[in-house]
């Protein structure tokens, strides 16, 4: 089994769209997209510095955007879709247009929803978040629990994702547990806390007229890596989402248990795929950062299907 992995938040970097736009009907779908999404895509994914990709409003639209034209162009180039798909945080939204739930369409305008929705309620307190790695789960928890944190991101290979007030999360800096390491994170908001609750309710509003399908291949979801059977469950645990713990590792066990053979990561590539290194031990992975990457990933796929 062939999984698909679509990245979040982060992956992003300053120019990475350029070499998409070499290829033929790319100016066209990154104009459409963004104006579903309300945002400059073709500026801010080739002119734009690395701290005006990171406001969320306009990180989550170009990096769902730039996993859908790298996923168009892996079907066009293997002739053939993967067995399943999975997106991490806000790239759930492009793997749902993977499995065939819902446009790519709409889901540019929900990733424009989205995105803003996220900055206002990130506005509304001052929070933030900071990868951990290494430690005790359990003690770190605890740890967690003493400071009003909560986890928000479980990315497997002993690292966990934390979230809340600036101040507490100084403080877990400044005072590590015993194995672990500290690493603030540049991004605005608590998000996949309870602090992104009014950005729930606008993203449920704005799903309430999107008509879904069911999966037409392999979909996981965040909330418990388990394989999600119909559309509108698929849209109703993306708008949880926003306030609940992203369980990629759940996500990456589930695969194991699929028989996984290989794991494709669309663009823009590399985090998931260096999870994969410590989660999925073993398994052929490609990162689809350019089109020069699709021959790799088009290789892995269809050698699966032999």
């Amino acid at each position: 089994m062939i999984v698909v992995a679509c990245p979040g938040q982060g992956s992003q970097t300053p120019g990475f769209l350029a070499p998409w736009l070499e290829l033929d009907g790319v100016g066209e779908a990154l104009a459409a997209y963004s104006e579903a999404a309300e945002v400059d895509l073709i500026r801010h994914g080739t002119e734009s510095d690395a701290d005006t990709i990171r406001d969320t409003r306009i990180a989550q639209p170009l990096i769902v955007a730039a996993s859908l034209i790298a996923g168009d162009a892996l079907r066009a180039r293997a002739g053939r879709t993967a067995d399943g798909i999975a997106g991490h945080s806000v790239g759930e939204l492009a793997a749902v247009v993977g499995a065939d739930v819902i446009s790519a369409a709409d889901a540019m305008r929900l990733v424009g929803i989205r995105g803003r929705a996220m900055a206002d309620a990130a506005a509304q307190t001052p929070t933030g978040m900071s990868a951990v790695l290494g430690g005790d789960e359990d003690a770190l928890l605890a740890r967690l629990d003493e400071l009003n944190l909560s986890p928000a991101n479980y990315n497997g290979g002993g690292q966990i994702v934390v979230a809340g007030a600036l101040a507490s999360l100084a403080e877990l800096a400044e005072a590590p547990l015993r194995g672990t390491r500290v690493i603030p994170l540049q991004v605005a908001g608590a998000f996949h806390t309870a602090y992104m609750a009014s950005a729930v309710d606008a993203l449920r509003s704005a799903v309430a007229d999107v008509a879904a399908n069911d999966p037409s291949i392999t979909l996981w979801t965040n909330r418990d890596g388990s394989v999600v059977q119909s559309g509108s469950a698929a849209l109703d645990l993306i708008v949880d989402q926003i306030s609940s713990p992203v369980r990629w590792d759940q996500c990456m066990s589930s695969f194991t248990d699929a028989g996984i053979s290989g794991m494709i990561e669309l663009a823009p590539a590399g985090a998931l795929t260096g999870l994969a290194k410590r989660g999925l031990r073993g398994t052929p992975t490609v990162a689809v950062k350019t089109p020069e990457d699709l021959d790799a990933a088009a290789e892995l796929l269809n050698g699966a299907a032999a």
